[in-house]
């Protein structure tokens, strides 16, 4: 039985945690903890090619310098992968997997580009069975037009037709890899998680999340998405765009900028104030209804 409230802060170990990954650790932090309940921190390092070896000790390291606590061990995707497999098996049996055999240029020559985040929107050219002679690179989830909506508590009503929006999707790539969404929500069902507080970047993903989760008879938890921090161009802070890493010097300062970011009125004497008295008063101060109701917002530290 799942838990009153479970929450989960779920990095990638690409690189050290900037100031948008701890604008997603303390948003879904407070949330779980101002609701009595349990966070859980997972390593999402089933996309291998994307590692950098050290990165994942170094995200753990910088948590506990900025006074994070969490619940259990840490769970590490790449441990996962027979729970993926047996997954995908499933939905196979259930007729709502298929082989493609499509390269990645291929379906960008047939394919349009979707709304909702910019990528291709799969034609179903392998839906029917495979072309005489060729074998499955990857493997695809079917997708209906039924529309796909959830409340999120921050962004509000949201609302996809996958069909037309996004197309039948990747669970496992020509790589043999197994893709983000089949993994995260394999796990968020394996952990009980009943809350998901993340960046709104992951908003788009979210409908494909919910669809995943029937197909394979899971729980749906509730969703927030965070305003994203953004730089003065307008980008999603990531290590892509060369955000800076967090500095254990400045834990304290750095929290509380992520604090104000997400709109809580923290008091001035915080500015001199140490990383466990910038957490007291969070956790009593902590108001989620004066989180900005916008997907991003640009962040530019003092």
């Amino acid at each position: 039985m799942k838990l009153t409230h479970r929450g989960r802060f779920a990095p990638s170990p690409s690189g050290p945690l900037h100031f948008g990954s701890l604008v997603a650790a303390v948003g879904s932090y407070l949330d779980a903890r101002a609701a009595g309940g349990e966070w859980l921190v997972r390593m999402e390092d089933v996309d291998t090619p994307r590692n950098v070896a050290g990165a994942a000790d170094g995200i753990l390291k910088t948590l506990e310098v900025f006074g994070f606590e969490w619940d259990g061990p840490v769970l590490y995707q790449s441990a996962r992968i027979d729970a993926y497999a047996a997954a995908l098996e499933q939905l196979k049996r259930a007729g709502l997997a298929y082989g493609c055999a499509c390269s990645r240029k291929e379906i960008a020559d047939s394919a349009t580009r979707h709304a909702v985040d910019g990528g291709l929107t799969y034609p179903g050219t392998c839906r029917a069975g495979l072309p005489a002679g060729r074998a499955e690179r990857a493997w695809r989830l079917r997708v209906t037009d039924e529309e796909i909506a959830f409340d999120d508590r921050i962004q509000g009503r949201q609302a996809q037709h996958l069909e037309r929006d996004v197309g039948d999707f990747v669970l496992r790539r020509a790589d043999g890899l197994f893709a983000y969404q089949l993994a995260v929500v394999v796990d968020d069902e394996f952990q009980n998680i009943s809350s998901i507080v993340r960046g709104a970047d992951l908003l788009a993903s979210t409908p494909r999340q919910i669809w995943l989760q029937r197909c394979l008879n899971f729980a749906t938890p509730s969703y927030a998405h965070l305003p994203v921090a953004a730089n003065l161009a307008g980008e999603k802070l990531s290590k892509q765009t060369k955000a800076m890493p967090l500095r254990a010097e400045a834990a304290a300062s750095e929290l509380v900028q992520a604090l104000v970011f997400l709109g809580q009125a923290v008091p001035r004497e915080l500015a001199g104030a140490t990383v466990g008295e910038v957490w007291a008063w969070a956790r009593e101060g902590w108001s989620f209804a004066a989180i900005p109701r916008r997907p991003a917002i640009v962040f530019a530290p003092d």
